[in-house]
C-alpha cells in the first residue's frame, strides 16, 4: 500500500522535487519511529501513509489562498488524500484516520494517538533541518511536542549534542 501511495504523492506534487523530498523524508523517520514504538502492524500501514500524504493539501493550498500555511494545509489535505486512498480502495477506517491526521497535523493540542504523535514528530525532525531552526526554538519544541523515546533520542542526538 505504501508504495501505491508513494507513487501517487509524487505524481501529485509533479516537479516539486522539494516537497517529494520532505515527504519521503518525513516518511523514513516515522517509520523508524514507528518500528520502535507501535507494534500494530495496522497502525505503522496508517503513520506509514500518512506521513507520505500529510502535506499533499499544499499545492491546493497555494492555488487557492497563495498560502501554504499549516491552516491551509490542514483544510486542503484531507479531501486530496481521501480521494487518493479511496481510488486504492483502502478501507474506509484507514482512510479516516489518515485524513484526521493530514486535518490536524499543525494543531499539537488534537494528538490524539501514537500514530498522530509519530507523525509530528517525524516532520519536526525534517522541519528542523529544512528551515534552519536555533537551539533553542528545537529545545523548546522538543520538550512541547516530542514525547517518544524514539523520537526524543532523534532530536537530542541530531540537533542537541
Amino acid at each position: 500500500m505504501q508504495n501505491r501511495v508513494m507513487d501517487a504523492m509524487i505524481s501529485c506534487f509533479g516537479n516539486d522535487v522539494r516537497r517529494i523530498n520532505h515527504a519521503l523524508k518525513v516518511h523514513a523517520f516515522a517509520m523508524l519511529i514507528a518500528c520502535r514504538e507501535e507494534e500494530n502492524l495496522r497502525a505503522r500501514e496508517i503513520i506509514g501513509v500518512t506521513a507520505l500524504l500529510h502535506d499533499i493539501g499544499i499545492p491546493e493550498a497555494e492555488r487557492k489562498y497563495n498560502s501554504s500555511s499549516g491552516t491551509h494545509q490542514q483544510i486542503e489535505g484531507p479531501p486530496i488524500a481521501r480521494k487518493i486512498l479511496t481510488d486504492m480502495d483502502i478501507s474506509a477506517d484507514i482512510i479516516e484516520r489518515v485524513c484526521f491526521i493530514i486535518g490536524n497535523h499543525h494543531t499539537y493540542p488534537k494528538i490524539d494517538g501514537l500514530d498522530f504523535q509519530i507523525v509530528v514528530e517525524a516532520d519536526l525532525l525534517v522541519n528542523i533541518y529544512e528551515d534552519e531552526m536555533k537551539r533553542d526554538a528545537v529545545e523548546s519544541l522538543g520538550e512541547k511536542i516530542v514525547k517518544t523515546t524514539t523520537g526524543k533520542s532523534l532530536l537530542e542526538r541530531m540537533y542537541l549534542k
